[in-house]
């Protein structure tokens, strides 16, 4: 947009040297117009250039003294074959409008004043000029108001791009995470529960060998003994598969701690969170919907409201978990259950949970994600 308010500029003043040069008889008179052209053309650009020098205010007052002064003289010279008018240097000016540079708006819808009484113009005449000044001067501020949306969505784009770059290497640390901490669990698990006893097995079966020839009713009953040891392994076994997802080494509260600290880290969102009550051990599909609500809502937060502060409050009262999250980001104004947030509803109602989204404004925006989870059947064996 830049360069097309530079081009039309241009043209406004090449245009009006052309015809001069095009004229009979180039007198000193028109050189010296060509001149004052070419100096109200190229020295306010020495303030305002496209993508180089942005100074604004200093562009307008060498303008105003320029070009604004040759419109003037070509009204008082009617010997000048080329008639200036004001109409695209006002555009211009209207488009580098700051609050510095307020005072163009009646300083264009002045000029035909300063020569209304020279021409004898009536007044209908002079305010329709003022008026034509003054439109152009509206125009280029609307140009600019267009550029600047423009810029701004093309800024905006570029931040969305890196926050999703942040929240997709967020969401790949955390799985990453998820899965190594697993891992470290099976193997800690399946070493310490079958470990000592497949040893004891072998050593078991060796001494089975060794009464075999000389004690055979003796190594067969330890032989049916270790066959019942062999169940009970299978049996404990099965309960650490089965068993796995419910035993934590870490709580809740140092998983949320964690969860928190990582996104913190990863997008530098201001966070702050609040863990409540004491709290009661729960089963591995609770934790993990509790741990998703969360991941899921930070992510939304960030990703469609723009937030810079969240705060998590996470509360355990006698029957019921409660869980909070508000962002300072963009209200909604209309909720709609995407992908994300349906996954989180279900995940909650298969529990006997529920979700609530809400959005508010006061002395500033606030949108809350707030869950609550019945702990009757939530927590290990049923116990509240």
């Amino acid at each position: 947009m830049d360069w097309g308010v530079f081009a039309l500029r241009f043209y406004h003043y090449i245009l009006m040297a052309a015809r001069l040069l095009t004229s009979p008889g180039l007198s000193s008179t028109t050189w010296l117009n060509i001149i004052w052209l070419m100096a109200a053309l190229i020295i306010p650009l020495i303030s305002w250039f496209p993508g180089r020098r942005m100074n604004k205010l200093w562009f307008c007052i060498l303008e105003l003294l320029l070009g604004g002064s040759y419109y003037v003289n070509s009204i008082f010279h009617p010997e000048l074959t080329s008639k200036a008018d004001y109409l695209l240097p006002s555009l211009a000016m209207g488009y580098l409008l700051t609050k510095q540079t307020l005072w163009v708006i009646p300083a264009v819808a002045l000029i035909p004043f300063t020569f209304q009484s020279y021409l004898r113009l009536s007044w209908d005449q002079t305010i329709s000029l003022g008026t034509d000044n003054l439109l152009f001067c509206f125009i280029g501020i609307w140009a600019s108001f267009v550029a600047n949306a423009y810029e701004q969505k093309n800024k905006l784009v570029t931040e969305v791009e890196h926050q999703n770059k942040l929240l997709t290497h967020y969401a790949a640390e955390i799985e990453k995470m998820t899965l190594m901490q697993e891992r470290n669990r099976m193997s800690k698990e399946l070493h310490d529960t079958l470990g000592h006893s497949f040893i004891s097995l072998i050593m078991s079966l060796d001494a089975s060998i060794a009464l075999m020839d000389h004690k055979p009713a003796e190594a067969k009953d330890r032989l049916i003994r270790l066959r019942a040891l062999a169940e009970q392994n299978l049996d404990e076994m099965r309960s650490v598969v089965h068993e796995m997802g419910e035993e934590e080494e870490s709580t809740l509260f140092q998983q949320v701690e964690a969860l928190v600290v990582r996104f913190q880290e990863h997008t530098g969102t201001v966070m702050t969170m609040n863990l409540l009550g004491t709290e009661q051990r729960m089963r591995f599909e609770v934790r993990q919907a509790i741990l998703r609500v969360i991941q899921e809502s930070f992510t939304n937060a960030l990703k469609h409201g723009k937030a810079s502060q969240l705060h998590l409050e996470l509360r355990f009262s006698e029957s019921i978990l409660q869980l909070s999250i508000q962002n300072n980001g963009k209200p909604m104004d209309k909720l709609e259950y995407g992908f994300g947030l349906t996954s989180m509803k279900h995940r909650l109602e298969h529990l006997g949970g529920r979700l609530l989204v809400s959005s508010r404004l006061g002395t500033s925006a606030i949108t809350e994600v707030k869950c609550e989870i019945p702990l009757k059947g939530a927590t290990l064996h049923g116990e509240n």
